[in-house]
């Protein structure tokens, strides 16, 4: 068995990137006692991720993972290669590296970005060569087929889930999340809900949000702690949440706004409705990504899911729409843990790169 791993990361997207690779450094020595090495490039970043990370030392080990900070091509000059390589997310390893990797090639991987899109399928698994070394590198896939690498997904997810849902006190106002990227339509969701039929607790994590919550709540600035109101909206400004603890806020929350790709799939598991923020990209290449991913969890054009999502990326949140979504909630709640139920019963993204690896021995 490939028992030593290298995951090479570096930080982009805000913690997006970090958040992937350290869920999946810790589940693959906890659930395989993997000796996994992961290669950070901002310690600092990191360290809001990665609990108890000391960014000033280059290397130390967390929750029995190694984390290393990845500096020029030199200093990986006497670093010798583990069996398995992962290059997250097309980050380009160390030249030196590389050149390490000649004299026992390793299985290399290339960990790309989630995607529903159709041709997904068909590119997962596919081999390159390397121009300069003829060593052979593997697109590995996550994605929402039994043909793709899978989801990230801890083996005592669903358990740990549903023994905090069973603690927590449901409210009768309605529990909201939100965390996105600051151009989202924010004041007019914001204005929607404080103008809804109902009641809504709106959960804010620290982050670039907060000028624009501010501005709508005719605040210079917001702080942490801080319980804002308007109408029907009450509004808190959590501290920055570990990991553990935002699975906690997702799971407890009756409707859960998120973004990019490590909160959009902890969203899933929470069995609960969610809005997702795509990543913007060239000619809305992102809105794309979004059809195909609401056309695997069976959202039809005309649902007001998709209605809400679209709007959310590229219009207004009226509350026309807010109240539609409201009326529609019970049978969104439904849907959420049918959806759910049917992804957990497909291999998960650490089991499916350990049965790869295994068959490549």
């Amino acid at each position: 068995m490939n028992r030593r791993w290298d995951i090479f990361c570096r930080v982009v997207d805000n913690f997006g990137d970090i958040g992937v690779c350290w869920r999946l450094a810790k589940q693959l020595q906890d659930e395989y006692a993997l000796d996994v090495r992961l290669w950070v490039d901002d310690l600092n970043v990191a360290s809001k991720i990665v609990m108890d990370l000391d960014a000033k030392l280059n290397h130390q080990k967390i929750h029995c993972v190694e984390v290393c900070l990845w500096r020029d091509d030199e200093s990986f000059v006497s670093v010798t290669p583990a069996d398995v390589v992962i290059e997250a997310f097309a980050c380009e390893l160390p030249s030196s590296y590389i050149q390490n990797m000649v004299a026992n090639e390793p299985i290399w991987l290339n960990l790309e970005y989630l995607s529903a899109e159709a041709w997904v399928d068909d590119f997962h698994a596919q081999s390159a060569i390397h121009p300069i070394t003829s060593l052979q590198k593997t697109f590995f896939f996550p994605g929402f087929t039994d043909n793709t690498g899978g989801l990230i997904r801890e083996q005592n997810l669903v358990a740990k889930r549903e023994a905090a849902k069973a603690e927590f006190k449901r409210l009768p106002s309605l529990q909201v999340s939100l965390f996105c990227y600051p151009h989202a339509p924010i004041h007019s969701l914001l204005q929607a809900m404080s103008e809804s039929e109902h009641s809504v607790e709106c959960f804010v994590p620290t982050g670039s949000a907060l000028g624009k919550i501010a501005e709508f709540f005719g605040r210079a600035q917001i702080e942490v702690g801080d319980t804002l109101n308007k109408q029907k909206l009450s509004l808190t400004v959590l501290p920055f949440l570990t990991q553990g603890e935002y699975d906690q806020l997702l799971w407890c929350c009756d409707l859960n706004f998120v973004r990019g790709e490590d909160s959009w799939i902890r969203a899933l598991w929470s069995a609960q409705p969610f809005i997702w923020q795509t990543y913007p990209q060239d000619e809305k290449h992102h809105l794309k990504k979004l059809d195909a991913f609401l056309e695997k969890y069976e959202v039809k054009q005309n649902d007001v899911l998709s209605e809400f999502h679209h709007a959310w990326l590229q219009a207004e949140i009226t509350p026309t729409l807010w109240n539609k979504l409201m009326t529609a909630f019970p049978a969104l709640k439904q849907q959420a843990a049918l959806q759910t139920q049917k992804f957990e019963q497909q291999p998960d993204l650490a089991a499916k790169l350990v049965i790869f690896t295994k068959n490549k021995v």
